[in-house]
């Protein structure tokens, strides 16, 4: 005797937008990847462009300025021991970012291979290096002010120069101030085992991962900011 099989419920998802809005209104993923690194990808892909305005603000006003520009070379000069060092602490705050994302990279994969102690360690060494980088651009601010830079005027030449300095580095040591809080509070919840604690696959050991993204991008921004600022 002939067997009909039951029907098979239609489960398939809805496509075009009606698929879109179920998804989203179903509390589905919708991405190829966990919502947290599809939002961080979208906070940064957003950032680029405020940063991008600022920096091709920036080049615009120093193009059209007709002021001489200050030599960037003997504007961030130190002087140590009777000799002048042009942009010497620059190159070492760049030293120390640089460096600061190979420990990031590291902490990822230790976070992967579950090895908490070490991630958490690598994380601190981060959020260090990312403070010592804050508190030399807070040195440096402090120097130019004392030699009469302000946002609206500047003594060596161009009156644009300060509100482009201020207001670009400032931006960026802001994301860097708040990215070494957010390391060590990721740092804090992985020695605690928080991670651990939400499943055997590790999954949620992927905000380490979230963190470096953010990370790197502060990186990645110093890079042109030194290009554009400080080499032009």
């Amino acid at each position: 005797m002939a067997t009909t099989a039951a029907p098979v419920p239609n489960s398939a998802p809805a496509g075009g937008w009606r698929g879109l809005v179920a998804d989203w209104s179903g509390d589905r993923q919708a991405f190829a990847v966990p919502w947290g690194k599809a939002m961080m990808w979208i906070f940064l892909i957003s950032d680029t462009f405020v940063f991008g305005s600022f920096l091709t603000g920036y080049m615009t006003v120093r193009i059209a300025t007709t002021e001489p520009w200050p030599n960037a070379s003997e504007v961030f000069a130190l002087t140590i021991g009777g000799q002048t060092l042009p942009l010497i602490l620059i190159a070492i705050m760049t030293f120390v970012l640089i460096t600061s994302s190979g420990t990031m990279a590291m902490a990822v994969n230790c976070a992967y291979r579950r090895d908490r102690v070490r991630c958490a360690a690598l994380l601190a060494a981060t959020a260090l290096l990312g403070a010592s980088f804050v508190a030399m651009q807070a040195f440096e601010w402090s120097k130019l002010i004392a030699e009469g830079v302000r946002p609206w005027g500047n003594p060596m030449g161009a009156a644009q120069f300060g509100a482009s300095f201020f207001m670009i580095t400032g931006f960026h040591g802001l994301h860097v101030s708040v990215g070494v809080i957010y390391l060590l509070s990721i740092a804090a919840r992985v020695l605690a085992g928080c991670y651990e604690a939400r499943g055997e696959d590790g999954g949620k050991y992927g905000n380490v991962e979230i963190a470096g993204l953010y990370w790197h991008f502060v990186d990645l921004v110093w890079v042109f900011i030194f290009a554009l600022f400080y080499l032009w």
